[in-house]
């Protein structure tokens, strides 16, 4: 897979303060990037440089090959975390004003226009003032304006912020219909549990630096502990725990079940799966088994702890 966007050793300073320290990313084509970090990490800076907001101290972005230009910016789509739309201005104006800024006629943006807001079911907004519309009812307008001239990198920070669960589902589904679609998408949130569900790559950036980047399947892999979560009924709960003490390091596990089980996280070491199943087995019934797989959220925190 070619990459859509390479970030190559930027620097940004602000007066003594370093935002992004020699930052290298590589954000593949045709994927759901997520770009995480603690407030203050540098994910804002960043954004803002590749959108060509700011200008880099040293460094280079490269966009699909070339060098970063002020042509490129019709390629990209930006939503914002802090929303920037015009509160007095009607909604179908400003989206037509802000569509032909993108490069689109006014007929092509008309009809891109009532395409999105047929999907979003917000065609009755057309004639409405921003100031009229809810935060999530005018977090779909920006949506809107950021996609509709089919950019080929989608940038979102925080695209859930503001939304029910009913509309952040209807946002997460256009998402990754748009990755379908080939779009590649830099996915910037504090939402871990959106990241699981939508990006195959991440990245950390903590106090300015890039702590981690790859395949979020692979991040994982790297951060297992080859521990078991286990539950089992057993009689015999003395010679239980004299049987998996000898061969596999044994604590306690907090998972919700229906059984009054007895919950152990188990770490195997040099053991194996079946070795462990084959003692629960001869000891007890075996309610739950499952592989502790590292969360999002839990290398986040163990790494930037």
């Amino acid at each position: 897979m070619s990459n859509i966007l390479e970030v190559n050793k930027v620097v940004k300073r602000y007066g003594d303060y370093v935002a992004l320290n020699e930052v290298s990313l590589t954000i593949p084509k045709g994927s759901i990037y997520g770009l995480l970090g603690p407030n203050g990490a540098g994910k804002t800076s960043l954004i803002r440089i590749i959108n060509q907001i700011t200008l880099p101290d040293s460094g280079e972005i490269i966009l699909d090959g070339e060098k970063l230009q002020p042509k490129h910016i019709q390629h990209i789509g930006y939503l914002p975390e802090e929303r920037g739309l015009y509160s007095s201005m009607k909604v179908g104006e400003q989206c037509l004003y802000l569509a032909q800024m993108k490069g689109l006629s006014k007929a092509e943006a008309k009809k891109q226009l009532d395409y999105w807001f047929d999907r979003l079911g917000i065609q009755g907004w057309w004639n409405k003032k921003i100031q009229e519309l809810s935060k999530g009812m005018a977090q779909k307008i920006q949506f809107v304006v950021c996609v509709l001239h089919k950019p080929k990198l989608l940038i979102f920070d925080e695209p859930f912020s503001g939304f029910d669960p009913v509309n952040a589902n209807v946002i997460k589904d256009e998402i990754l219909a748009l990755r379908e679609d080939g779009a590649t998408i830099i996915f910037s949130t504090h939402r871990m549990e959106s990241v699981e569900e939508l990006c195959d790559h991440i990245a950390l950036i903590h106090k300015s630096n890039k702590l981690i980047e790859g395949k979020l399947i692979d991040v994982k892999r790297q951060f297992k502990t080859n521990s078991f979560e286990v539950g089992i009924l057993s009689d015999n709960v003395e010679g239980l725990m004299f049987d998996i003490t000898q061969k596999f390091t044994v604590g306690q596990a907090n998972f919700k079940s229906l059984n009054d089980e007895i919950k152990l996280e188990i770490q195997l070491g040099n053991g194996t799966p079946n070795e462990l199943l084959n003692i629960l087995t001869q000891r007890g019934q075996v309610t739950h088994f499952v592989e502790k797989i590292p969360s999002v959220h839990d290398i986040f925190i163990q790494t930037v702890s």
